[in-house]
Parts: structure tokens; sequence; C-alpha cells
């Protein structure tokens, strides 16, 4: 299941997505940027993670053909910090050399190690 709330602000317009960005969810994000690119007038649309528990590979393709439309991402915490952080270098190298620099896991998780503090 899948919440997106849109708060508008002077300075952007924000779209809230709580709980799992997978199938058939990623479809209403999608909707959900195009009724918010409308009538921006300057504001940036800005995508809030932080309550995202789960994300799909296309929830990634969704977000990352989001981000080279404008959008930026946001959030706090390990988890989204790291999305966004990979997000943010795929954007890059798409943009660079058309490439998926992307691994082969289906969903997005956090990198473990042994010594976790």
């Amino acid at each position: 299941m899948m919440k997106i709330a849109t708060v508008d602000a002077l300075r952007q317009r924000r779209l809230v997505i709580e709980g799992k960005l997978v199938q058939p969810w990623v479809a209403e994000l999608e909707r959900c940027w195009k009724e918010a690119a409308l009538g921006l007038n300057g504001r940036q649309i800005v995508i809030d993670l932080d309550q995202v528990t789960v994300i799909s590979r296309e929830g990634e393709d969704a977000l990352l053909d989001l981000m080279k439309k404008g959008a930026r991402l946001s959030g706090s915490g390990v988890f989204i910090k790291y999305v966004i952080e990979q997000m943010e270098r795929r954007c890059a190298a798409t943009n660079d050399h058309d490439e998926d620099p992307r691994d082969t896991g289906a969903y997005t998780t956090l990198p473990t190690s042994g010594n976790i503090q």
C-alpha cells in the first residue's frame, strides 16, 4: 500500500510518499507527478521519501525519471539517505553516459557490514 499527499509551500510543492513504492503504486506516483507539475509558478517539486519502507526496481526507475525532469528527492534516516545518494549517482551517470549503473537486485536494501554500530 502507498499513500501520496501533496503539500504546497511558497517555494516548493512536496509529494509526501508513505508506504511501499512498488507496482502497481509506481503508476500512481507518475500520475501524481503529472498533476503536481501543473501550475508550479516557479516552484520546485520535492519528493519526500521519509515514510517509504520499500522501493522496487520500478520505483527506482520512476524516481530516476522524475529526477531527470527536475524533481529533488528528500528524506532522512539511514535507508532513505542511502537510496537518495544512490539515485543521485544513477542520475549523474545516466546523464553523462546514458548507461544504467545499478546493481542487479530487485529491491533497494541497505548495505551490510560486519561492524554495524
